[in-house]
């Protein structure tokens, strides 16, 4: 019995020694970054030369890194806000079909998660510059809701599928108004799928360069494009350092996410 319980137990061991593996090695990249941010030399070089935090106090008081900090939060702040309401919007409509065609409606929505970030980017480049929003920050915001609110149609679609319209039926049959029932009935339900979406929309913003870098104009930049400007001419530690913050910032917004809205049962 001992024998034929370690024999079931081998293939178990053997799948988590496999993830534990693979683990490891998807982290190895950010412990390398990490690790750079600080280094005393004026290069990247691991293991590090020596332990500072000058490169995180230079990144924190430079004003070009200040301003692509304030303009990539307050795209991916604005698009997010933006694709919330329009994506649950949306799915609400698609899910109790009070549209027509709402499949094909679902994939034109979906559609920029299929197509390459830079045929998208493209493409908003030659509209824009037609219409004149090129440059323009409400052009930017714009694009970036292009693609953040299919992460918000995908996560609100899969919350109402699981969602008994029963409920929200039953709000309407006891006085509440349409928009009443959804509110205070629909939306707390659905509320962690939300969270789930808005966080991937948020975070899909915030990290963009091949959409951001055809519309950004002379005077405007963001975080990514910096650092990949950065990247271009030389690399030393600074950029490890503001990508060690934004590693730490987006642990911190999902830890903050998970213990408000527990959104680990959607996920």
């Amino acid at each position: 019995m001992s024998g034929a319980s370690d024999s079931d137990a081998m293939p178990g061991r053997a799948v988590t020694t496999a993830a534990l593996a693979v683990i490891v090695f998807l982290q190895i990249p950010v412990i390398v970054v990490v690790l750079a941010a600080f280094s005393t030399t004026s290069y990247l070089t691991i293991p590090p030369q020596g332990w500072t935090l000058a490169w995180f106090g230079k990144v924190l008081s430079d004003p070009t890194y200040l301003s692509a900090i304030r303009m990539s939060l307050i795209l991916a702040c604005g698009s997010t806000v933006i694709s919330l309401v329009l994506g649950v919007a949306a799915a609400y409509a698609l899910f109790r079909k009070a549209v027509p065609g709402a499949e094909a409606i679902t994939s034109f929505l979906m559609a920029p998660l299929i197509l390459p970030a830079v045929v998208i980017g493209v493409a908003l480049l030659q509209y824009f510059s037609l219409t004149g929003l090129r440059g323009s920050l409400f052009g930017l915001l714009m694009a970036h809701v292009v693609i953040t609110v299919p992460y918000i149609v995908r996560s609100a679609l899969a919350s109402l599928s699981g969602l008994d319209l029963a409920v929200e039926e039953a709000a309407r049959v006891l006085g509440a108004t349409g928009f009443e029932a959804f509110r205070l009935v629909t939306l707390p339900l659905i509320q962690p799928g939300l969270v789930a979406g808005a966080l991937f929309a948020f975070i899909t913003s915030l990290d963009n360069v091949p959409v951001t870098i055809f519309l950004i104009g002379a005077n405007q930049t963001t975080l990514p494009v910096l650092i990949f400007s950065s990247v271009e001419m030389g690399i030393d530690p600074s950029v490890a350092a503001v990508s060690t913050l934004l590693i730490v910032a987006t642990g911190i917004v999902l830890l903050i996410a998970e213990r408000r809205a527990g959104f680990h049962r959607f996920v």
